[in-house]
């Protein structure tokens, strides 16, 4: 196991950004830069021993720091949309930074400067069990119009048994709301390779929460019995997200948010793979949702230049975000959303690869 500094750029303020590779001792490594904290490159053998680089992404700093569909970054401090991006708090109404395109009315990812687009301290940790990088962030009150101080830790870990896993805590100094995940984008069959509508998923999850054009959630979590989202056996991904479902047809496709089951426990959630079967990933959290996104969006406006100069294009990946439901501050989960100084937010989530 070994971890790798090396640095990436410069921010226009001087500072300088790090790239930080960690490796283990089956020829996986996982790239990752401290600006956003984002995954960079993660390189996994398949079943033959051939390595492929699994994730989207960019080749500089100086693109990562473009608007962008958030490649492999950290999100916070509130993952996914807050409508109309105010809450309300002990009786007090806070209004965010709106940021969602294309009226900028809600409120993603934590607004324009939320977490995937600062610098965040890193350190490389000298422990048994895998390589490992902690990076830490203090966000002060007001940040975004969040209220509180939070101070936030990630840390990230490769394993020798191919997993790589993402370990959240967080502290308040006054009543707030969090969130945070990471929008990793995965292609099984190597980022470069084209679509993903021939991956067979299955989430663990009898109910998913309906929402508008915007993703703002408009009604009451529903059943996916008898209905495309129903993936509770692996299900071929292009065999549902074009079928004549309200739901899928105003978000061209997946991005919503699966509720769990109640335990709070590592447990294993969901499962994916590709075509061909040569590469194979299990998610497992502490979280009680997961928001599966298969890139509706990407390089639809506008080309996509990723790494190497590939063009990345409509559903080139998928992602699996564990968080809490989108607009939660607002909505009837909002007491799980809250975050008070006596309490410390910790959550796990792994993808492995088996």
């Amino acid at each position: 196991m070994s971890v790798k500094k090396e640095v990436f750029g410069k921010l226009a303020d001087g500072r300088e950004a790090y790239l930080f590779t960690l490796t283990n001792k089956n020829g996986m490594r996982l790239m990752i830069t401290n600006f956003g904290g984002r995954m960079v490159q993660l390189w996994v053998p398949d079943r033959k021993g051939n390595p492929a680089d699994v994730i989207t992404g960019f080749d500089s700093l100086e693109q990562y720091q473009n608007r962008n569909p958030y490649f492999g970054a950290l999100v916070g401090r509130y993952a996914n949309r807050i409508a109309n991006s105010t809450f309300s708090l002990n009786g007090k109404t806070y209004n965010l930074n709106p940021n969602q395109p294309p009226d900028m009315v809600h409120h993603l990812h934590g607004g324009y400067m939320g977490f995937s687009y600062l610098l965040w301290d890193a350190q490389i940790m000298e422990e048994s069990g895998g390589a490992k990088l902690r990076l830490a962030l203090t966000s002060p009150d007001g940040d975004q119009g969040y209220p509180g101080r939070l101070d936030a830790e990630v840390i990230y870990t490769l394993t020798q048994d191919n997993s790589v896993s993402i370990k959240y805590s967080a502290k308040t100094d006054a009543d707030t709301v969090v969130n945070l995940t990471n929008h990793v984008y995965f292609n099984l069959r190597g980022h470069n390779s084209g679509n993903i509508l021939g991956h067979r998923i299955r989430i663990n999850s009898d109910s998913f929460l309906p929402t508008d054009a915007a993703g703002i959630p408009n009604a009451a979590p529903a059943k996916v019995d008898g209905t495309p989202f129903d993936l509770r056996i692996m299900t071929e991904i292009g065999s549902r997200y074009s079928a004549g479902h309200l739901q899928l047809k105003q978000q061209a496709g997946f991005d919503h948010h699966f509720y769990l089951d109640n335990k709070k426990e590592l447990r294993k959630v969901c499962e994916a793979e590709e075509p061909e079967q040569t590469r194979r990933m299990e998610v497992w959290t502490t979280k009680p949702g997961i928001q599966f996104y298969m890139g509706n969006k990407v390089g639809v406006a506008a080309p996509m230049i990723g790494k190497g100069g590939f063009s990345y294009k409509q559903y080139c990946a998928f992602c699996l975000e564990t968080q809490y439901p989108p607009d939660g501050p607002n909505g009837p989960d909002r007491a799980m959303v809250i975050l008070r100084p006596d309490q410390e937010y910790r959550h796990e989530t792994v993808y492995k690869f088996v």
